[in-house]
């Protein structure tokens, strides 16, 4: 996994809950916390690190999981302001994800293995979305997409159908979008 990821973890944490806890953490998942972001590091790296975390916050690997993709996501809206401009709406955002942005994430993260992701509108304005990664972090896609609509002034209610850690070959989730009221 690139280090990248790991510095959002490390950001999100330190930014909620301070950089002591951050440390904590560290100390707890036994490990250094030396990643830097075009490194590669062992995925076991996040497993302990979301261990480490779901015990000390009481709360689920993927609760973490899921906060860390919300809360990263302004951080990578901020940094790669180029992949948001031009989007009204989080819907057409999502839509680039393996067009645009993954192309992209694999020239400036060279060994990077993103997930692939398919899209299916629906009658009702949802957006039914396949996952598909070896890492099954589906939460980290739900907690991207809660923090992309939030960027984009809407909400978003998830609803996962499928889930690879239940056994399925690939997740569904079918996001529908509303104005922020």
């Amino acid at each position: 996994m690139k280090g990248i990821i790991f510095n959002l973890v490390e950001e999100v944490v330190s930014a909620g809950y301070g950089v002591a806890a951050w440390d904590s953490i560290l100390d707890a998942a036994g490990l250094d916390g030396a990643y830097t972001s075009l490194g590669s590091y062992p995925d076991d790296d996040l497993v302990r690190l979301v261990a480490a975390a779901s015990t000390a916050l009481d709360a689920s690997p993927d609760d973490v999981i899921r906060q860390i993709g919300q809360g990263a996501l302004p951080l990578l809206a901020e940094r790669y302001s180029a992949f948001f401009d031009g989007h009204t709406s989080t819907r057409s955002f999502l839509l680039t994800l393996n067009d645009i942005i993954h192309p992209e994430v694999l020239k400036l993260y060279p060994g990077a293995v993103p997930p692939d992701f398919s899209f299916e509108p629906t009658d009702d304005g949802s957006l039914v979305m396949g996952y598909k990664s070896e890492r099954q972090l589906c939460a980290l896609a739900e907690g991207f997409i809660i923090g992309a609509a939030a960027h984009f002034g809407e909400e978003v209610a998830l609803e996962q159908s499928q889930c690879m850690q239940r056994g399925d070959d690939h997740c569904v989730i079918r996001c529908r979008f509303s104005a922020v009221t």
